[in-house]
């Protein structure tokens, strides 16, 4: 048994829990919205759902997994060197778990969401330092774009909390530092983070590096750009606006290059990643597609005013990354890295968690697409607090069949 396998077992378990503490708290809001929760403030609870969602399950097992694969790169375990970073790390996602929901935007809820920024900035640094300390492989690119654009999130969350703090927030200031955070981290840090992982696959499945490279700039330039797609609201000169679709256009294009090389290769790359699991790998990928297509949609300023104006279309949107794109593709990777064990039961709370999260944004998008015509769609709170119980059901599954050592298969 691989001592990098057993050492990212221990992290991702970690990062499972969170995950099933994420849900829970998801479950507890959409109980307030259906029926009364009197001792939770809502907006407080979404606070903690989401910088808990953020550093104590996608950054945590995104480090871990990034980290497995650097040391299967390198032939080197590089676990114990990054120890007290994941242990800091855990910290400060506790520390906004419980300090978020009874005090907002607080000293003590700022003083942790900076140690987490600050935990980020401290594993960009090393991270890029192995990377380049090692042989230079196709990830390469991928993670240190990844590092960059967590690090230029941290500009959105430092101007957030000092305006908390200050109370000096304006909704337009708010809103384009909310959304600056947001897009580098969903756009950025996290699907970045993902394609570093995913493209050794790609190159083991045939697709030639100078495609992947290709794919990688495209998407790169057009990530900086794009953010002008999640604040659709701020006032830009033409020439901007003009750039701003031609990005939204380059990152299809570039996407859709990359899905047509993999659906040349799909026999390939079902060898590789495992047929059992190549379907969550799929079902993220679907996801991204539609992501794209989104924000290439955001381009219409009727499109974009509607989007703006619903927020079961936002929450939506932002689920489908958080949720279809990242949690899938994480989970999905994990179990076929080997840092996930397979049981029946981590089996059943993937199946179950994948339900969870179809239930959900079709609900959303029911919600959403009634809302434009300003009709009231009954019980669907009702019906979104039964998909939250869904996927609270799967993370706590997949975290109990997460128990046993894994053996180590990492596909190259």
């Amino acid at each position: 048994m691989n001592m990098n396998s057993i050492k990212s077992h221990t992290w991702i378990k970690i990062s499972l829990a969170n995950l099933a503490i994420v849900a829970l708290i998801g479950l507890l809001m959409r109980y307030k919205i259906a029926y009364s929760f009197p001792w939770a403030d809502q907006k407080n609870l979404l606070h903690a759902h989401s910088h808990f969602a953020f550093t104590g399950w996608v950054a945590m097992a995104l480090m871990t997994l990034m980290i497995q694969r650097l040391s299967y790169d390198h032939s080197k375990n590089y676990f114990p060197k990054y120890k007290v970073l994941l242990i800091i790390n855990l910290i400060s996602a506790y520390g906004m778990l419980f300090s978020f929901p009874f005090q907002g935007y607080a000293p003590l809820s700022i003083s942790f969401s900076t140690l987490s920024i600050f935990t980020g900035f401290a594993f960009a640094f090393m991270f890029w330092k192995d990377l380049n300390n090692g042989e230079r492989n196709v990830s390469a690119p991928w993670f240190k774009a990844a590092l960059f654009f967590n690090v230029i999130s941290a500009l959105g969350a430092f101007y957030l909390a000092y305006m908390m703090a200050t109370k000096t927030a304006t909704n337009m200031r708010y809103l384009s530092s909310l959304y600056y955070y947001l897009h580098f981290q969903y756009n950025g840090w996290f699907i970045f983070g993902c394609m570093g992982l995913f493209v050794p696959w790609l190159e083991a499945a045939g697709i030639k590096k100078s495609k992947l490279n290709l794919s990688f700039y495209l998407l790169t330039i057009s990530c900086l750009f794009a953010y002008f797609l999640s604040a659709i609201w701020l006032p830009i000169p033409k020439w901007l606006f003009a750039l701003v679709a031609v990005s939204a256009v380059t990152q299809c294009i570039a996407w859709g290059y990359l899905v047509i090389e993999i659906f040349k290769l799909r026999k390939k790359l079902t060898n590789i990643i495992l047929s059992g699991f190549w379907w969550v790998i799929s079902l993220s990928g679907i996801a991204i597609t539609i992501k794209y297509l989104l924000q290439l949609g955001t381009t219409f300023p009727h499109l974009s005013q509607i989007a703006l104006g619903f927020r079961p279309i936002i929450i939506g949107y932002l689920h489908l990354v958080l949720l279809g794109v990242v949690s899938l593709f994480l989970l999905g990777y994990s179990f076929v890295s080997g840092a996930l064990f397979t049981t029946r039961l981590s089996r059943s709370g993937l199946v179950i968690f994948v339900t969870g999260i179809i239930l959900n944004e079709v609900l959303l998008a029911i919600q959403g697409t009634a809302a434009l015509s300003y009709f009231p769609v009954p019980y669907i709170n009702e019906a979104l607090l039964l998909a939250a119980f869904v996927l609270f059901l799967g993370g706590l599954f997949l975290w109990a069949g997460s128990k046993k050592p894994p053996v180590l298969k990492l596909r190259k």
